[in-house]
């Protein structure tokens, strides 16, 4: 008989288990939940090429819309979990249904980190994080469109570069020092800084931002130096937050993220999650992680339909992430520490260059811009635990392969 296979969320995550649980052919029967009224979705378009109206709607889908049905994975689309009884293996919906499962997957993401400062409901003030979101920006923004974007990481500078290309006059307000301070050496948030420049963004930096002004509308924002910047509309890219209070409230071990194993498995034998909302061993680095990364939604998602499949292993993966801006691809690979040395291989150009981090001689991470090739051996190296020389990876007359 086939066990019933519960997957709670329809992102990156949800929908890759859901497809791979579907090659099992009849052992499972699949249903997936998700909020919005989407299928499965990849997220990295929507602050770029969707949001510059490149692609359509469609194209950003994991699978066809059809695909599902072909494959008998039931969609209950538009409606939330509201609670899981562990006991009774249910879990309860916000349309008054319930769901049996023999395994359950929570692979509910994260949720926006809002700005609590006055006038943040105004029409006008946007988050980027589903279709909804960017399709509600793009009916809003038009050439010469003043737009404010209010945090300087990967988000907020995909977003203004996305906006720039589109005609738009765009203002990035961050309260640090530098762009992607959290993700990235000094030498590359420079880099980016004046790239960003070059191209007719405004940023300010070391400024925070205090209130939204507009009757029903916003119409300015006001920085924490008093500064009052008029604007069409507002962009608010200032983090996400592990959306784990399904589990808390059912009793799972929790720390920031939903605590698992190396095999996804959570404290209750019969539910697994991946994704953003994990908190999750990393046998490479050495320690427990919480990871906002497509290729952890990924491998997690596959790391579960291998385990309920009977052909397990326990997940130990290199985290890498990726950013595009304008005509710079941005590869990362690895968790360095600020205190970890950084070597800066090349001269920073579009050109490409890069950045690798060391902690005692050993490779903990690469940033490289346009140079796929030192990301792919620094990725490799960081997986390897390998040491490299400083100078001879600062010599760029030395081929990276021969470093």
């Amino acid at each position: 008989m086939a066990e019933k296979a519960v997957i709670i969320g329809g992102g990156h995550a949800g929908g890759i288990l859901a497809q791979q649980l579907a090659r099992a052919g009849d052992a499972f029967e699949i249903t997936l939940v998700g909020e919005e009224i989407w299928p499965p979705y990849e997220r990295p378009p929507l602050s770029k090429q969707l949001l510059m109206g490149e692609i359509e709607v469609e194209k950003t889908f994991l699978r066809p819309a059809d695909f599902y049905e072909k494959k008998d994975i039931a969609l209950k689309l538009g409606v939330r979990v509201t609670a899981i009884d562990r006991a009774a293996k249910t879990v309860a919906l916000s349309d008054g249904s319930t769901l049996p499962y023999d395994k359950l997957a929570l692979c509910t993401g994260a949720r926006l980190r809002r700005l609590p400062i006055p006038g943040a409901d105004l029409k006008g003030v946007h988050y980027i994080r589903g279709i909804d979101d960017t399709q509600a920006i793009r009916a809003e923004t038009k050439p010469s469109a003043k737009v404010v974007v209010i945090g300087g990481g990967y988000i907020g500078l995909e977003a203004a570069a996305a906006l720039t290309r589109n005609g738009c006059a765009v203002k990035v307000i961050e309260m640090m020092d530098r762009v992607m301070a959290r993700a990235v050496a000094e030498p590359l948030s420079r880099f980016y800084e004046d790239e960003h420049r070059k191209r007719g963004v405004e940023i300010l930096l070391n400024t925070g931002v205090t209130a939204f002004e507009g009757d029903d509308r916003i119409e300015a924002v006001i920085d924490s130096n008093g500064v009052r910047h008029d604007c069409d509309l507002a962009i608010v890219g200032i983090g996400v937050i592990p959306d784990i209070e399904l589990a808390e409230a059912a009793g799972l071990d929790t720390d920031g993220g939903i605590v698992v194993d190396a095999r996804a498995q959570t404290s209750d034998p019969a539910i697994y999650a991946a994704g953003d909302c994990t908190s999750h061993p990393n046998a490479i680095l050495g320690r427990q992680l919480k990871l906002e990364s497509v290729q952890n939604a990924v491998d997690q998602a596959r790391c579960i339909a291998n385990e309920w499949q009977g052909k397990g292993a326990d997940y130990a993966e290199v985290p890498w992430f990726w950013s595009d801006q304008f005509d710079l691809k941005l590869q990362m690979a690895g968790l360095p520490d600020a205190s970890d040395e950084a070597i800066v291989r090349g001269e920073p150009s579009i050109d490409g260059f890069s950045i690798f981090y060391l902690r005692g001689g050993k490779v903990t991470g690469v940033n490289a811009v346009n140079q796929g090739s030192d990301y792919v051996r620094g990725r490799k190296w960081i997986g390897e635990g390998r040491e490299v020389d400083p100078a001879r990876l600062a010599d760029t007359t030395i081929p990276i392969k021969e470093v």
